[in-house]
Parts: C-alpha cells; structure tokens; sequence
C-alpha cells in the first residue's frame, strides 16, 4: 500500500462513507429522534476523515503528476454525497485503460 494513489482511493472510500453515515443516519437522527450526540461523533470521524482525503489528493497529486483540474475534480467530488466514488471509479477506468495500453505496447 506505499502507493499514494492507493492511499487515496482508500482515504477517500472512507471519506464518502463517513460523509453518507453523516447524511444519511447521523442527521436523521439529530432532527428526527433529538439525538445530537451522532451528529457529534459521526461529524468529528468525517472531519479527521476530510482533512486525510485533502492530505492524501496532495501526496496523490505529486506522486501521479495530477494537472490542477484533476486536483480540484478530486475537492469538488468530496463536497457531493457520492462523489468520491465518482472520482475513484474515473481512477480506476484510467488505471485500467493505462495498463491495457502498456501491455498492448510490450506485446508490439
């Protein structure tokens, strides 16, 4: 795992979960069942959570050259409640299709 890419499709899966448990369950229950101690935990777990996605896009970034508008596509995916997996499974299309093209080109 000492690939930084790797590192942040892993930080930003839980990046997107904590931010659909935070929507999802925490606010429901802060608003429907006067419990604001969820939005609480659940908030502080998805900020750690946030600052690690902002740590990792940069590690990410310098590690695979990222242009500045996939850095900022990797921000504003974060803002989005399913955003994050958006973004990753782009990475994972281009990881697929890089491999593919590097294995065409070794059999030429």
């Amino acid at each position: 795992m000492s690939n930084p890419i790797t590192q942040f499709r892993i930080v930003a899966l839980a990046e997107g979960i904590s931010f659909l448990v935070l929507l999802g369950i925490a606010m429901p229950l802060k608003y429907l069942a006067d419990s604001p101690s969820a939005v609480r935990i659940v908030g502080a777990i998805h900020g750690g959570l946030f600052i690690l996605y902002l740590l990792a896009i940069i590690r990410a970034a310098i590690y695979g050259k990222w242009s500045t508008g996939r850095i900022l596509e990797a921000i504003v995916a974060s803002v989005f409640p399913f955003g994050p997996f958006i973004f990753d499974r782009k990475l994972q299309r281009e990881a697929t299709a890089s491999e593919a093209q590097t294995g065409a080109q070794g059999i030429q």
